[in-house]
């Protein structure tokens, strides 16, 4: 394959192109810019300065990918984006770089960012997370493995977002949200066990189960919060995904929503 460049496009001389890379027209790919094999940069997008694209990514039209952390603390340090192989970033979607505090901003493997997204300096998408149009991430947030974050939702700095969580849309998010369960609202609340999601990625039966068990005695019990935890941690003994859930709430810092 051969790498295509519109005669429009502007590149930095010191931008790194790997082989059948396609820049659009009035794109621009600015200084300290890797872009893997095969990624596709639409018209008008920008990667602005020290953006690491992985093989297989596309940057939708009139994106901008590594523009400068909006942290009144930056004072200009060398800092990154690094996006994930076959990633998809679609249009007008912003990705600041990271701070100091992390040094980069990271977007996972198959991620799938949506038009009108932004996401701040320091955050955490991991592989195969989804985020729909027009949500906008605070900067230090980490979303996990294969969550979905809906349509129009703020969420708050430092927030953690869970493994096959779904954030329903129009929510506002200053709270964790643990992982497998649904969550929307505003002020934004939990609704049960991502089950849908469970069952697309092929879940078995039991997990689930467990899972929905844990979720009973965490969320809907009259159970002070040890004593739940005490007992969720005998009934669904030697289930990874229940231990998962209970060291997420462990590890809370902001706390998740009743």
């Amino acid at each position: 394959m051969n790498t295509v460049i519109h005669p429009t496009a502007l590149l930095d001389p010191g931008a790194e192109l790997g082989t059948g890379v396609s820049v659009g027209p009035f794109a621009i790919i600015g200084p300290g810019v890797i872009v893997g094999d095969g990624c596709r940069i639409e018209a008008r997008a920008v990667l602005e300065h020290n953006t690491r694209l992985g093989s297989g990514v596309r940057i939708g039209v009139g994106s901008i990918i590594g523009g400068d952390p909006q942290d009144l603390k930056y004072a200009g340090e060398e800092t990154w984006v690094e996006v994930g192989d076959h990633a998809v970033i679609r249009e007008y979607t912003t990705v600041n770089r990271g701070t100091a505090a992390s040094g980069t901003t990271r977007i996972g493997r198959n991620a799938y960012l949506m038009s009108y997204v932004h996401i701040a300096h320091d955050c955490d998408i991991r592989d195969g997370v989804i985020i729909a149009n027009g949500t906008q991430l605070a900067g230090h947030v980490v979303i996990h493995e294969r969550a979905t974050v809906s349509g129009l939702v703020t969420v708050h700095q430092f927030v953690v977002i869970g493994t096959f969580a779904f954030v329903g849309g129009s929510s506002r998010v200053p709270q964790d949200i643990p992982p497998f369960v649904k969550a929307v609202g505003n002020p934004i609340r939990l609704f049960g066990l991502n089950t849908v999601g469970l069952q697309r990625a092929n879940y078995p039966p039991e997990t689930i189960a467990a899972l929905k068990k844990a979720y009973r005695l965490l969320f809907n019990s009259d159970l002070l919060p040890g004593a739940a935890v005490e007992r969720v941690m005998r009934e669904c003994a030697g289930v990874p995904e229940v231990e998962q859930l209970v060291a997420f709430l462990d590890d809370s810092r902001r706390g998740v929503p009743a």
